[in-house]
């Protein structure tokens, strides 16, 4: 499958501001970027940094008065659909070292939260499995409500509400995995079906010795997302990061699928 990419973003800024800016789709085996594109404004700095996992780049501005950025990419993307059910979760010893932070309470993941409802609500599923059994219990339990969460919002919080919007779902999904001892991760990622299109938010499951996109809210398939970036939660996975006041003016994304080449 071929991602056509189209992202535009205006920003206004007060005075010279430091941004980190992670809008790139990632190179990876299973998804291989064929071509390119990013043109950014006038600026005082630039400068490339990895990704967490070495997943992805950020990259690390310093601009003044307006930020304007053109991002296209044509992606093709590699993934089987595989079914959840019929995957092993990995026990909490035989873990590598480089999932276990993702075993642990992140800002805003408080897995620590959910031990008692998920051995209640899921006390007869193992694995993957369960990870599944939680993905739709999410999808049918919640509302996607835009403008119902904050940048405040826990998955604690989306738990009682029960309504968010992408970042929310994931983020409970996440809770819920780590509560049952199974590493899990934030993904921003670019996938055709969203609605209303934008950056979109997933899970990243670990089961069977790889990692597994997982998406609670039912809009995307995971053969059908290119990822961005990864990390514990949204803090570390923003699509920009301003460390100065940045006012919005315009922002756009668009995602569509190619026909494949004859």
């Amino acid at each position: 499958m071929i991602l056509d990419l189209k992202v535009h973003l205006h920003y206004r800024l007060s005075q010279s501001t430091d941004l980190l800016l992670q809008i790139e789709a990632a190179d990876l085996p299973d998804q291989v970027v064929e071509q390119a594109h990013i043109d950014i404004n006038e600026t005082e700095h630039l400068a490339r940094v990895n990704g967490d996992d070495a997943i992805g780049e950020r990259i690390w501005l310093r601009v003044k008065d307006d930020f304007i950025c053109d991002y296209s990419a044509r992606i093709r993307v590699d993934r089987p659909a595989l079914r959840l059910e019929a995957l092993d979760a990995v026990p909490p010893h035989l873990l590598p070292g480089d999932t276990v932070r993702y075993l642990m309470p992140s800002r805003y993941c408080p897995a620590d939260e959910f031990h008692n409802f998920i051995a209640t609500e899921f006390a007869d599923l193992k694995g993957g499995a369960m990870i599944a059994a939680m993905r739709d219990w999410i999808h049918a339990k919640f509302q996607y409500v835009p403008g119902s969460s904050n940048a405040q919002t826990t998955a604690l919080d989306t738990f009682v509400q029960r309504q968010g919007v992408c970042r929310d779902y994931a983020h409970v999904m996440i809770a819920f995995a780590r509560a049952s001892a199974i590493p899990a991760r934030f993904a921003s990622v670019y996938a055709p079906y969203v609605t209303p299109q934008d950056f979109h938010a997933v899970a990243e499951i670990y089961l069977d010795g790889t990692w597994h996109l997982v998406d609670p809210t039912g809009m995307a398939d995971a053969s059908q997302m290119a990822r961005i970036g990864v990390g514990p939660d949204a803090a570390s996975v923003a699509f920009m990061s301003s460390f100065g006041q940045a006012d919005f003016v315009q922002q756009s994304v668009g995602v569509e699928i190619l026909p494949s080449p004859a």
